[in-house]
């Protein structure tokens, strides 16, 4: 602490030493001797009127204002300020020598004045007690350079605590640059400060300048900027101190500017703990702030992390406060991305305050025990009420639910990047599986897309041998992490057992659909079921198109299904093709092909030129994929059907921007062209299917608004265990017979080779939208 010399002041402050020790303190008021008084900074001349002001502004004609005066000493700062009628003053010093020798001296002139001895770091008074704290240079003491900061934040955490809300903080400094550090810092959110001069005699010697910073206790999160409300050339003084000064209020008032229009900013939980957000131990609802954990290298790793208070508090919550981790793969994802998607998760977990954490690649090693065992000293300080009372705070995680893997192929492509297929077996999350042996354990075999951050585009059941009768899904609800990274859901179920025996023995069942889209693709062309059966019964070919091929799951299935179906197959990367070919046991024939090509563009000439039904005696199999002696699959277009009566047109391609918030398909297949487009293919008779996969409310709007517009007809189905949408559309009025639910599925099952099992006859869910 800089200290202002002159004779017996220098030689006594040279003595003392120490400024934080008591021992010290009640020595040097010892040698002072009692009756005497010492002034550390300005002396009452200089300090009536600034001082007068601010306390006038406190006060009201029904009640006397609060005061105290911490660090007392042999002040006569308290004496003048109850001659000027401020007479509810309470003085403490932690000195005992002091405060005795203080109290004898005023206990009769000046009787309402109160003394304690109390150490101002810890004080025993209830909380928002004063109007106004008078600190004379008690802050610059604790504040010892070399010993930190340690003591003046314990101080300035009282001061905060026991101060109401408009009372004043006012702080007689010497305004050296550690000490505004800490003053801006601790009174930054919250706090409007301001910084005055106080007049003292003209001298030739350069002489330190006292300043009074004065800080208002206002609304918790209003940020004000530091105002310096004197004249900087009229002050005589040190022009160094003057210039730090200076320096200080410029360097807080840029961080306080960053944080008043930085959209995305994040901030320390030491901003959060002083007030940035309002108070954490309250629950706001609609609260939502970003910040960093594990800055001040009290833990392993540093944590990106978003705090979220339920909108809705009245509701009934699981948890009073709850932690939901974000792996890498995921963190892009619009659900965690977007304020929109967070707002769904912080719902679905049933958290009052949810604390989502970001995991990255600092994380890459270490184990979920590792990184829960690190964060739970940091989440602690977020959660609201007092920790002790509180119920240990839960961890949730976004994952796939998967208890066992095993990876057959790691491939990158460069159309769709990182692919990986691999069998898999589910938790089993009710116990149905309970005592099954390894040849009754379900095993489902996936292809993965990382570019969709571990987007499962397909999915199958496998079976151990061939099967006479299609095999059931067995329908277990997923949690919220499972449905969050399916393009399409399923209802699972597994056994504790590995993933055993040859794959040789495992394959594909082509009659069992997997995925709960998929079987509502097929039961909604229950819409167009009368079609389908004078199709059938006439033999006549219904030409249907499917975007995205994925694993070629649904094309088999239908090819098995309704063989009368002439089904091509539009997939832009030929890798996907080999995988199909080679794990899923996808194959082609004539009613079954496979065009390599840009979908939009495949419709858009599937409206001018001739069909292969057209031209069945010279289809030659071979142009259909051909391949070049590079590797490289050539790209061969559909022909037109113009004489087929109805068609179909099925949309399930992904979407490789899963932060756009449409995860499926990618965004021009929803553009009112593309829309037009298949509206002309299929003329008067046919059905058009959009695989829809958007957690936005918003997004799912605007494409059913689109749909409406180019469509007659458009109905929904949403399934309730995945995220996932069917849109059929329609411009036919003769084929739509979701009035007629029994009747239209008892046609559609009298033409189907292989049915649907009861609890996939999705039918009865399918809504009229127009």
């Amino acid at each position: 602490m800089a200290k202002r010399g002159g004779g017996e002041r220098l030689e006594i402050l040279e003595t003392l030493g120490d400024f934080t020790s008591k021992e010290n303190w009640d020595k040097f008021f010892t040698l002072r001797g009692t009756g005497d008084s010492f002034e550390w900074y300005a002396e009452w001349p200089a300090l009536r009127d600034p001082l007068v002001a601010e306390l006038s502004s406190l006060s009201t004609a029904d009640t006397p204002i609060q005061i105290l005066v911490p660090g007392c000493g042999s002040s006569r700062i308290s004496e003048y300020l109850y001659d000027a009628g401020f007479q509810q003053i309470t003085n403490i010093d932690f000195s005992k020598v002091v405060v005795s020798d203080m109290l004898r001296r005023y206990v009769r002139s000046r009787p309402e004045m109160r003394w304690r001895v109390m150490d101002m770091t810890d004080m025993q008074f209830a909380d928002e007690f004063f109007d106004a704290i008078l600190d004379k240079g008690g802050l610059d003491a604790l504040m010892e350079p070399e010993l930190g900061s340690k003591l003046g934040k314990k101080y300035l955490k009282e001061v905060k605590r026991i101060l109401k809300s408009g009372g004043r903080y006012l702080c007689l400094t010497l305004a050296e640059s550690h000490v505004l550090g800490l003053l801006f810092s601790e009174f930054r959110f919250g706090w409007d400060t301001s910084i005055y001069a106080i007049p003292h005699e003209p001298s030739n010697k350069p002489t330190f300048q006292t300043f009074m910073v004065t800080v208002v206790k206002e609304k918790l999160g209003a940020l004000n900027p530091v105002r310096s409300l004197f004249d900087h050339s009229a002050v005589n003084c040190n022009a160094k101190q003057v210039h730090a000064l200076n320096n200080a209020v410029e360097d807080e008032n840029k961080i306080r500017s960053n944080y008043s229009t930085g959209a995305d900013i994040y901030y320390s939980l030491e901003d959060l703990l002083l007030g940035a957000k309002g108070n954490l131990k309250e629950l706001l609802p609609g609260r939502r702030c970003q910040l960093i954990l594990g800055e001040q290298g009290s833990s392993l790793y540093t944590y990106k992390t978003l705090l979220l208070d339920a909108r809705q508090q009245p509701d009934p919550f699981l948890y009073h406060c709850g932690v939901f981790i974000v792996p890498k793969t995921r963190a892009y994802e619009w659900l965690f991305t977007s304020e929109e998607g967070q707002w769904l998760v912080v719902e679905s977990s049933k958290a009052a305050r949810l604390i989502m954490v970001f995991l990255d690649s600092r994380h890459a090693h270490a184990s979920m025990d590792d990184i829960q065992k690190d964060l739970s000293p940091l989440v602690k300080n977020l959660a609201p009420g007092n920790p002790e009372d509180e119920a240990r705070i839960p961890f949730m995680m976004a994952n796939d639910s998967v208890k066992r893997r095993n990876i057959l192929q790691k491939v990158t492509s460069t159309i769709t990047g990182p692919i990986i297929v691999e069998d898999v077996i589910y938790e089993d999350v009710d116990g149905d599986n309970t005592g099954l042996t390894s040849s009754d354990t379900k095993v489902f075999r996936r292809l993965t897309f990382e570019r969709s951050l571990g987007l499962v585009q397909s999915e199958a059941q496998l079976t151990r041998e061939p099967q006479s009768n299609p095999v059931e899904s067995v329908g277990k609800k997923n949690s919220l992490s499972s449905k969050s990274r399916k393009k399409g859901g399923k209802k699972r179920s597994d056994s504790d057992k590995l993933i055993d025996g040859s794959r040789s023995i495992l394959k594909v069942d082509h009659s069992c659909l997997a995925s709960s889209y998929h079987s509502g693709i097929v039961s909604g062309f229950a819409l167009i079921a009368s079609a389908l059966e004078i199709a059938a019964s006439s033999r006549k070919k219904v030409r249907t198109i499917i975007v995205g091929l994925g694993a070629g799951l649904l094309p088999m299935f239908l090819h098995g299904c309704l063989p009368f179906l002439e089904i091509e197959v539009v997939e832009l990367d030929p890798l996907i093709l080999d995988l199909a070919r080679k794990y899923f046991g996808f194959t082609e024939d004539k009613q079954l092909k496979v065009h390599i090509g840009d979908g939009i563009q495949f419709i858009q000439n599937a409206n001018i030129v001739p069909s292969p039904s057209d031209t069945k005696d010279k289809v030659d199999d071979s142009k259909t994929v051909s391949q070049s002696h590079d590797g490289e699959v050539k790209k061969s277009l559909a022909n037109g059907n113009s004489n087929t009566e109805i068609k179909i047109v099925i949309i399930d391609a992904d979407s490789s921007d899963m932060s756009s918030g449409l995860a499926c398909p990618s965004a021009d297949f929803v553009e009112e062209s593309f829309l037009l487009c298949v509206k002309k293919f299929l003329a008067e008779g046919g059905l058009f299917i959009i695989n829809l996969v958007s957690r936005s409310p918003a997004i799912r709007e605007m494409i059913v608004l689109r749909m409406k517009v180019v469509f007659s007809h458009l109905f929904s189905l949403e399934l309730e265990e995945d995220v996932n949408e069917i849109l059929f559309a329609s411009s036919s009025e003769a084929f739509i017979h979701v009035d007629h639910y029994p009747k239209a599925w008892i046609q559609l099952k009298n033409i189907m080779k292989v049915h649907l099992p009861e609890r996939q006859m999705l039918m009865q869910k399918i809504k009229c939208l127009k």
